[in-house]
């Protein structure tokens, strides 16, 4: 099959987790001799972070001409093509076509990232007012990619497609392998992730006032305005370092030696650090939501994402050194029920499903194709 995928979300300098599905799932992929594979991108420094695939240049996602990129990618002659996100153009396309919606996040926190430019940001807070523009990208598809399903469920009581919905999910890194035997882990917790308000980094500081010898690493990139705000909320004696950005080899290695990773957000849609954390047999502290109990099962340790007395708790019990081991092993279990190997799977299978249904003359059922399980 001869596979066109979009790589145009990929970094330049580091992976988010965007960047890191579509890389990951292009390098499953690779692997097998039934894809004939080729990645679309738009700005050379791209390639530094992705796998050693052919690739054609075309125009940014943010640019004007994304609205008729179809016409380019028609002349490619695809047999399927793969979006890792919604918005690509469609208008005219004559190829089978998978669009991936990952979260519905920005419907109940309409705040977008810094990173796109400002009529972009505008336009995101339109478009989150209602649920219809998001109908309206994704019955472009022929089918449409999610990565839980817990988000499956929510696209589903939104009634937000027509089209079959498909599990391409996350995973941890195909060479990650657990941390070596440890008497004590060190006195670190790690965050890993964005600072907006849902994200309630808040509660993670407040707890810090109880774990006076603890260190708190957020290890993420920060507007100097968002780090003034956080470090007014650090506790008196409780010890915060603000990384602003690691390398993957720093992040691996504080992951490797901390008591645990640490997340109270109130939504995600997968959660990657969860299972990345698991997968190196470091335990997780994280908000009880349905998201973080569908990835991280009954091996990460929930609290109430409004309670730092809970937060302050959970850490606490992990100082007892049989229930630190009891977790870490729990987490690498429950990590090696994820691999990008079954993803590319599930993907292959929703791509060649596309090609079905794309197929289909018009008035012959395509169009009235039913969700499903």
């Amino acid at each position: 099959m001869k596979i066109l995928i979009d790589a145009r979300f990929t970094r330049t300098d580091h992976h988010d987790g965007i960047s890191r599905y579509g890389a990951s799932l292009i390098e499953a992929l690779s692997e097998r001799p039934d894809a004939d594979l080729t990645m679309l991108v738009h700005d050379p420094r791209q390639l530094a972070l992705l796998p050693d695939v052919p690739h054609v240049m075309i125009n940014s996602p943010l640019s004007p001409a994304e609205l008729f990129v179809s016409r380019r990618i028609n002349r490619l002659n695809p047999d399927a093509v793969f979006c890792p996100m919604q918005t690509m153009g469609s208008f005219g396309r004559r190829y089978p076509l998978v669009l991936t919606l990952h979260d519905l996040i920005y419907y109940q926190n309409r705040t977008p990232p810094g990173f796109l430019p400002l009529p972009v940001r505008l336009l995101w807070r339109l478009y989150h007012l209602a649920y219809w523009p998001q109908r309206l990208l994704l019955n472009r598809a022929d089918v449409v990619a999610t990565i839980s399903e817990t988000t499956r469920a929510l696209m589903e009581t939104h009634r937000l497609t027509r089209r079959p919905i498909r599990i391409v999910g996350n995973a941890p890194q195909s060479d990650a392998v657990p941390r070596p035997p440890v008497t004590a882990p060190d006195k670190s917790l790690l965050y890993m992730g964005s600072f907006m308000p849902y994200k309630n980094v808040e509660t993670l500081l407040a707890g810090m006032a109880g774990l006076p010898d603890y260190t708190l690493h957020l290890l993420s990139r920060i507007p100097p305005e968002r780090k003034g705000e956080l470090e007014k909320r650090v506790p008196g004696g409780a010890t915060v370092v603000f990384h602003n950005g690691v390398s993957d080899q720093d992040y691996d290695r504080l992951l490797r030696s901390a008591t645990a990773l640490v997340t109270l957000s109130r939504a995600e849609g997968y959660g990657l650090p969860v299972i990345e954390a698991m997968a190196v047999g470091t335990p997780v502290v994280a908000a009880d939501t349905p998201i973080f109990r569908e990835v991280g099962g009954t091996a990460a340790l929930y609290v109430d994402p409004e309670s730092s007395e809970e937060f302050t708790r959970a850490v606490r019990a992990l100082d007892d050194p049989p229930r630190w081991k009891s977790a870490s092993s729990a987490g690498r279990a429950q990590a090696l029920t994820y691999s990008w190997d079954t993803s590319a799977d599930s993907l292959l299978a929703a791509l060649e499903e596309a090609v079905e249904l794309h197929a289909k003359p018009a008035g012959g059922g395509r169009r009235r194709t039913r969700v499903q399980r």
